[in-house]
């Protein structure tokens, strides 16, 4: 029997096995580095042994590549050259510049990438998909005459930005490189810090005791994706959860606003719908539960609950708090003191999502006290349990277990009692079994000692009574709830824009600094690591943290926490719009005329958090006149991401056989009934994945790299990225540059200008060109950019069969690349003798009057049968109508040496051939042969004057089958048997035979 061991050895094939026919294409450097690297993998896995045939598949690729076929490709265009020379002309002309002062009177259109957040070693090709989709949009508006914003900047603290601008400068990107930020800067973090003293000012940014995973081992604070099953993720030192002192911003106050504008956005539903869920709006009550005493009588603590059900109230049977809680401490018994003391520790070991979703048993601790429901008056156990979080709503629950699945588990478990409160409108349900969730009819729910009654009632009528009754009798009041938490707006490390307060050495009150200070910049530090007292790095600054009052001159303490790395991030977008202003955030005019953004392009992973932060602040800021419009972006796009290539992957059992896996699947070559498991992986280093795109700007060029990521598949879809899929598009552009300058020399070199490009445009033509400009503007428009591409290569595809390629209909053509393919556009562009870049030239229109259809699909009838159709144009004469008929390769069957006796012949309508009638046979003539050899007989009558010979000899008495003769007038297939009925059976299915079939095939007499 063969185990699966762990983790189990692994055979990875970054491609699969070839054939012969592939091994003889020509490979890439790319590729053959490519495949070099697999074999490193394979022979560090030790998985395959002495196993040659792979190795050797290996170095075959390598021999190819050293045989110099590299040169073929680079021949198909010079793309080297080109795409050097237009990247320098466009910086040294700065041709992408939006200028400070423009013409407000034109239209304008404000693209944005979100910010790109690589790896220490740089993009990878997922990365330019994006990228790549918002240059083409900002190139064809610019050419549509918009003003257009297209920036690009950094939010990375010690990342090299500068590495990854030259990288995204060698796509040619049009991006306004003057406009380019970094949120590192103190320029730009000067307006970051200035934005959090209009919220302290507000009172939006608070100080709060907050609950964070502290590891005592390493000395800090780790984030929540940094804990794993309570220990750390380096070096799995234990975690607890500790109390800090935190700041936070109070999105919560904007939690109505962040919800219900978010129906007037053009964003995908799916994030809408994650915001909302996220903000997560509740209406339900605060019920207050006074604590009892040994006596059991009422004390003046009290224990406040959100529910979303009050009409379940009646049917509370206890109290649960959660382990952090702020009364646990003054309630617990002193018997069961120590017992709720270790189980607050255990559940400080946990994270928030370990606790509620990922814990699979419910635990508790009864805390030996009880509390009375206000609604009944009966004492009810208060126990802790971890399921309850203290960071949602008021951290405690009234446990209904009859009614909510989580409390009827824990009800069960530690043996509480369960009241049915509501019943379906069907009845007969176990609540024992499965707690009921639903509304219904409520029942069980009176009390003559505090009056209420709302027995009999639906759910929604009976909520209302109660929260009438709760507000009246002083224990509640109706609540509207959020899962929306306020910001955690602190971390505890060097990297981070500082916050600007201070807090005086005597009374320890925070006091903002004065704006004149701003900004207020991190002190120079040899040591990053971390204090090991909770305290942050910042805190070694000595000579920076201590500093004074400027109002009163007294001794203070600067705020050692930073801010998270989604400050930066939260208002860039405005920042672009007026990036050199040194005495405001945005100047007030420019403000009003870009915003919004209107597409703002990025992956799904920010759906929430950096979206929703971004609208907080940007409302924060509408309600102080920094900015005109309630909302920050128009649209969002999110992208598909670009998984690695296909890995093929085997495995061995405990005792290195290599394991059969079942089921339809790549194989071994060499050995065919080892199956690999085929599955494509994000890249990552780990995985050694990654494909950089400078290799492929080094293979293909940035031309084909920006046109395979949009022609790979729909840009909202993920996709596999194959390396040598991009040789197809690649061969597309050289196609392109043949077309118009020629195929080169015979020592490869091409031509300086164009072929001859003369004569007018032909109606077709034109045709071809405004289908291609319809379908390229609409595909861009709707960034469907894989069809624009699509329409292209049938352009190009036509284009090859004209006899002359007239100048008008080229230098529209380059236009419509020009988007997707800017390098190898301005160079013809410029072959085609313009002196200047076409980045600014109108982009062709499309006129409707070329895309109507001029040809209609014409019925054709041979004596009054319709056998076919053809395809005519609209003005088309009999002559040629019937000439293509004749030509056709299904009616040329009915016409071949036919004599024609008449045409009809209405234009766009129809054309019926009407032959003249053959010389009448008799049925006994054309079968008897037959009929003497194999007693049997089928055939074909096409001849009007045998069909009542047929019916004669049939006999046949059946209406359906007279009226399927007649309807055949010029097809009859008579089958004539000794039997009648079997000929009758055959002339009955005279309609259903393929007349262009054998007659005895068919027959089934």
């Amino acid at each position: 029997m063969l185990t699966h061991t762990q983790p189990a050895p692994r055979i990875l094939f970054l491609a699969p096995p070839l054939s012969d026919s592939f091994l003889r294409r020509q490979r890439l450097p790319l590729q053959c580095r490519r495949y070099c690297f697999a074999s490193c993998r394979l022979r560090a896995s030790n998985s395959v042994g002495n196993d040659t045939s792979i190795t050797g598949l290996v170095q075959e690729e390598v021999d190819e590549y050293n045989t110099g076929r590299e040169n073929e490709v680079r021949r198909a265009y010079p793309f080297q050259e080109i795409e050097a020379n237009w990247q320098r002309y466009w910086e040294e002309n700065k041709t992408f510049r939006t200028p400070e002062e423009i013409d407000v009177s034109k239209p304008k259109f404000y693209v944005l990438d979100m910010f790109p957040y690589p790896s220490g070693a740089g993009l990878h090709v997922g990365h330019p998909l994006g990228y790549t989709a918002t240059d083409i949009l900002a190139r064809i508006k610019r050419m549509q005459g918009f003003n257009v914003l297209h920036p690009m900047g950094w939010d990375a603290f010690g990342l090299p930005a500068e590495q990854y601008a030259i990288e995204l400068k060698l796509l040619g990107f049009s991006y306004d490189w003057d406009r380019e930020i970094s949120t590192t800067e103190p320029e730009y973090y000067k307006w970051t810090q200035w934005i959090f003293l209009q919220l302290l000012k507000r009172g939006l940014a608070y100080q709060a005791e907050v609950p964070v995973n502290w590891c005592p081992a390493l000395g800090t604070v780790l984030a929540n994706e940094e804990v794993v099953d309570g220990v750390s993720e380096r070096g799995g030192h234990p975690v607890i959860r500790k109390p800090m002192r935190q700041w936070m911003l109070k999105i919560t106050a904007y939690a109505d606003r962040l919800l219900e504008d978010l129906d007037n956005l053009d964003w995908p539903e799916s994030v809408k719908e994650m915001q909302r869920n996220w903000i997560g709006r509740s209406e339900g009550a605060e019920i207050q539960f006074h604590v009892l005493n040994d006596d059991a009588l009422e004390t003046d603590l009290k224990i406040t609950v959100y529910t979303t059900r009050p009409d379940t109230i009646f049917g509370a049977t206890y109290l649960v708090l959660a382990p952090e809680h702020v009364l646990l401490s003054s309630i617990v018994s002193n018997s069961k003191s120590q017992d709720v003391e270790e189980y607050i520790e255990m559940a400080s070991r946990k994270s928030d999502l370990e606790r509620t979703e990922l814990q699979k048993d419910k635990t508790g601790v009864f805390t030996g006290c009880y509390a009375r429901n206000p609604v009944n008056g009966e004492a009810i156990p208060i126990w802790v349990a971890e399921y309850v979080l203290g960071s949602y709503g008021t951290g405690a629950i009234m446990a209904v277990p009859a009614h909510d699945a989580r409390d009827q588990e824990f009800a069960l478990k530690y043996k509480l009692p369960i009241y049915e409160v509501v019943t379906p409108g069907n009845g007969g349900f176990s609540y024992v079994e499965k707690a009921y969730t639903g509304e219904g009819t409520i029942v069980n729910s009176s009390s003559s000692t505090s009056g209420l009654d709302i027995n009999g009632l639906n759910s929604k009528v009976a909520a209302s009574i109660v929260i009438e009754w709760l507000e009246k009798s002083g224990n509640g009041m109706k609540k509207v709830n959020y899962k929306l938490r306020d910001w955690l707006f602190a971390r505890q490390r060097y990297w981070g824009e500082p916050i600007p307060v201070i807090f005086p050495d005597d009374t320890g009150e925070v006091i903002p600094i004065s704006e004149a200070e701003l900004p207020l910049t991190l002190p120079e530090l040899d040591d990053f690591t971390p204090t090991g007292t909770g305290e942050p790095p910042l805190a070694k600054a000595l000579s920076w943290v201590k500093t004074f009052d400027r109002t009163s001159g007294r001794p203070a303490r600067r705020e050692t926490n930073t801010m998270p790395q989604w400050a930066g991030s939260c208002w860039y977008y405005l920042r672009f719009m007026d990036p050199s202003n040194s005495q405001a955030l945005v100047d007030k005019e420019k403000e009003k005329y870009w915003s919004p953004v209107d597409v703002y392009v990025g992956g799904a992973e920010h759906a929430v958090l950096h979206l929703l932060y971004a609208r907080f602040w940007h409302k924060v800021l509408f309600d102080i006149g920094v900015v005109s419009t309630t909302e920050p972006f128009k649209c969002v796009i999110n992208q598909g991401i670009i998984l690695g290539e296909v890995q093929y992957t085997a495995f061995k059992d405990s005792n290195g056989n290599l394991v059969v896996k079942s089921g339809d699947s790549f194989v071994l070559k060499g050995n065919p009934g080892i199956r690999l498991i085929a599955r494509a992986y994000k890249m990552s280093k780990s995985r050694g994945n990654v494909i950089n795109p400078d290799d492929i700007v080094s293979e293909y060029g940035a031309d084909s790299l920006r046109l395979y990521e949009m022609f790979m598949g729909p840009f909202r879809d993920s996709k596999t990225w194959s390396t040598s899929g991009i040789e197809g598009v690649h061969r597309f552009l050289a196609r392109v540059w043949r077309l118009i300058v020629g195929s080169p020399s015979p020592d490869g070199k091409f031509r300086d200008g164009t072929i001859d490009l003369d004569g007018e445009p032909t109606s077709e033509q034109l045709i071809v060109l405004h289908r291609c400009i319809s379908k390229v503007t609409e595909e861009i428009e709707g960034t469907r950019y894989n069809t624009g591409i699509s329409a292209m290569m049938e352009f190009t595809n036509a284009a090859y069969k004209w006899d002359k390629l007239p100048r008008s209909i080229v230098e529209d053509f380059v236009l419509l690349l020009s988007p997707y393919a800017p390098h190898i556009a301005e160079e013809l562009w410029s072959r085609l003798g313009h002196s200047s870049s076409l980045a600014y030239e109108p982009f062709p229109k499309v006129n409707a009057a070329f895309l109507k259809e001029s040809t209609v699909v014409l019925p054709v009838q041979i004596n009054g049968k319709t056998r076919g159709t053809i395809e005519v144009e609209e003005t088309c004469t009999e002559e040629d109508a019937f000439k293509l008929a004749s030509s056709d390769s299904k009616l040329s069957k009915f016409l071949s040496g036919k004599t024609i006796k008449k045409r009809i012949y209405v234009p766009n309508k129809i054309l019926n051939v009407i032959l003249a009638s053959e010389g009448a046979k008799s049925v006994n003539q054309i079968v008897a042969p037959e009929i003497h050899q194999t007693n049997r007989a089928c055939l074909l009558i096409t001849s009007s004057d045998v069909i009542a010979q047929a019916r004669r000899i049939t006999n046949s008495r059946n209406r359906k089958i007279q009226l399927a003769l007649q309807a055949g007038a010029v097809r009859v297939l008579v089958c004539m048997q000794n039997e009648g009925e079997q000929s009758r059976k055959c002339l009955y299915h005279v309609e259903k035979w393929d007349i262009h079939a054998s007659v005895e095939d068919q027959c089934k007499c």
